[in-house]
């Protein structure tokens, strides 16, 4: 069968199809539209889709939306009922995109696939999955489990914000749900806004903030304790209960009443460019360390419901992969596997998914010798050499050409000097993170690469950590795990033998930031972490050559990678895109398959700032 699963209206829209229980092609919408998470219809996504399974729109058994509108109008329409006449004017300024489009997403998404081509609804199904069977279903049915406890955690779907579930087979049932307005991701998320960081693109700086605090920091302990006692409460089986008297998401399109925020916590709400000041980064962790907690008890819940040794998570908190090291950590469970498309672009895969296994009751094979059916989450498009070289020239820009071995040995000698590298290989990945596709490579023996990369490079806060990618024997010698974690989903401390002495506690956070840590001071946060990927010879060939290169002339197969794009930017997806973001830049080189572009070689090019559009 061939299912076509499509995420749209809300954020990060997405497309997938799989052919039986192959994955042939997955990508995000704003990869193609250069808009950063791109809600509109995955036009471009599903396009890209068809023409990687060689199919037209009309060859589809089924086509699959990842939630079901009515019950989400359901909890709106319930929701301004609960709070009227509070918030009577959004959702009179809500109401005509409803009834124009999401109330009747049946007609709106025939009309929109009308532009792909025909398509002969008596042979194609048109189905619905409901958004939490849609995160359960990306996490179980993509995992090697036949059996697993499945917990989704997010904002909110139709009702549900966080849900406990079992997979067996070909069958998923939802056993528990935490519905709206209770909801961890929104309460995540206000605490993001308030720190003066982006909702839905923002967690993740919060989570790489809070390290900056020591686990005994008095202020950050009373911050713990007064989100414990005034915002929430947390019950044993990890659900909570919100404190209306702190959140407007109910009735407003703002997430908090800030002045309530204020004054509990007695600091005013950051400004986006503000400095960050102890008490920014001291609630950054307190609000870390509730999560983690609620996310244990969420665990041990499942665990308690289930009876299962293996855990799948998904759903947007599924992608803060501190509190997944700490799960781990735990040992609750003996297998954990994370979604490594969590969020809702994921959902687009998932929905196709549970409509092969679920729906047309097809029967699960199992995986023989593999850790998933992701395909290293290489799952958009690759680019011929031919595509390659006429982008080049349509820039005018100079090049060498070497073979493959010769790229790799010039890569690694080049890091090993300190270089930055633009690495665009193969398929482009699936999902938030770059895994070796789309990245940004350095070295990460060097103390200055954090904020060379940093302010120089991604044009983003310095306070941000870089995660490795490395040979999966370094996991072991490094961090003394004998596990694979190729989705840089998990954080780790490495090992104290690799630790330095980092002398008397530093109070500015530049200093903090530029203090050496270990002997791979790049890619060590603050408290001696580090989010991990790890690559295999199958996972990815090119980048195990390259890191075992690297090996042999540093002694660590490792390096620093993160992902090809600029503050603000959806990582690249094309040739184009590669280069327009490399001239932005001062990385050093870009290696596009075996091309080699040179910044040196090119800076005619940069001085005239030309602005080249493809054909």
């Amino acid at each position: 069968m061939k299912i076509l699963g499509i995420s749209a209206y809300y954020h990060d829209s997405a497309a997938a199809l799989i052919e039986d229980e192959e994955i042939v092609a997955a990508a995000q919408e704003e990869r193609f539209s250069r808009i950063k998470h791109d809600e509109g219809f995955p036009k471009q996504a599903i396009e890209y889709c068809l023409k990687e399974a060689a199919l037209n729109i009309s060859d589809l058994d089924a086509i699959v939306f990842y939630d079901k509108p009515f019950l989400k109008f359901e909890r709106i329409l319930q929701n301004f009922l609960d709070h009227a006449p509070k918030g009577w004017w959004l959702f009179v300024r809500a109401m005509p995109e409803w009834l124009k489009q999401k109330l009747f997403i049946k007609d709106q998404l025939k009309t929109q696939l009308k532009e792909l081509g025909e398509v002969d609804w008596k042979k194609t199904d048109l189905l619905f999955s409901k958004h939490h069977l849609s995160h359960a279903a990306s996490s179980f049915f993509a995992s090697s489990f036949d059996e697993a406890a499945i917990l989704s955690i997010d904002g909110v779907g139709e009702w549900a914000t966080a849900s406990i579930a079992k997979g067996k087979g070909n069958s998923i049932e939802t056993l528990e749900e935490l519905h709206f307005p209770n909801s961890v991701g929104l309460w995540y998320s206000s605490f993001t806004y308030f720190l003066g960081f982006k909702v839905n693109s923002g967690e993740y700086k919060v989570m790489g903030l809070a390290p900056y605090a020591s686990d005994d920091d008095q202020l950050m302990l009373s911050y713990v304790e007064k989100i414990k006692l005034e915002v929430l409460q947390i019950f044993e089986d990890g659900s909570i209960q919100l404190n209306s008297k702190y959140f407007n998401f109910t009735s407003s399109t703002e997430m908090i009443k800030v002045k309530h925020f204020e004054a509990l916590f007695n600091i005013k709400k950051r400004s986006e460019e503000a400095r960050i000041e102890r008490e920014h980064y001291c609630l950054a962790k307190a609000l870390q360390l509730v999560l983690e907690e609620i996310v244990i008890k969420m665990a041990k819940h499942a665990k308690a419901l289930t009876g299962s040794k293996q855990l799948c998570l998904s759903g947007g908190v599924a992608l803060n992969c501190v509190a997944n090291g700490v799960l781990h950590e735990k040992g609750l469970f003996d297998e954990i596997y994370v979604q490594p498309a969590s969020g809702d672009a994921g959902n687009a895969l998932g929905a196709a998914l549970a409509a092969y296994y679920m729906h047309y009751k097809k029967e699960r094979k199992q995986l023989i010798g593999k850790s998933d059916i992701m395909k290293a989450s290489r799952l958009g498009p690759a680019f011929s050499d031919l595509e390659i070289l006429r982008a080049i020239e349509k820039f005018e820009l100079s090049y060498d050409l070497l073979s493959e071995e010769q790229s790799i040995d010039f890569a690694a000698k080049e890091l090993l000097e300190g270089k930055t590298i633009a690495w665009f290989q193969g398929r482009m990945e699936f999902g938030p993170r770059a895994l070796g596709g789309r990245s940004i490579l350095a070295n990460p023996l060097l103390s200055e690469t954090q904020s060379k990369l940093n302010l120089k490079v991604k044009q983003r806060e310095s306070f941000r950590p870089f995660a490795p990618i490395m040979l999966e024997e370094e996991f072991v010698r490094l961090f003394g795990r004998k596990f694979s974690s190729p989705y840089m989903l998990f954080v780790f401390k490495i090992l104290e033998k690799f630790r330095k002495e980092t002398g008397e506690t530093k109070s500015d956070l530049i200093e903090i930031i530029n203090t050496v840590r270990s002997e791979l001071p790049a890619i060590t946060h603050v408290d001696f972490s580090a989010r991990i990927q790890t690559v295999s010879k199958d996972s990815d060939a090119k980048m195990f050559a390259l890191l075992t290169k690297f090996k042999e002339l540093s002694g660590y197969g490792v390096l620093v990678n993160t992902s090809f794009n600029l503050r603000g930017e959806p990582i690249v997806c094309s040739p184009k895109d590669a280069i327009a973001s490399f001239l932005s830049t001062e990385m050093d080189y870009l290696i596009l398959g075996n091309f080699i572009l040179s910044r040196e070689n090119n800076l005619a090019l940069l001085a005239k700032h030309v602005e080249v559009k493809l054909d």
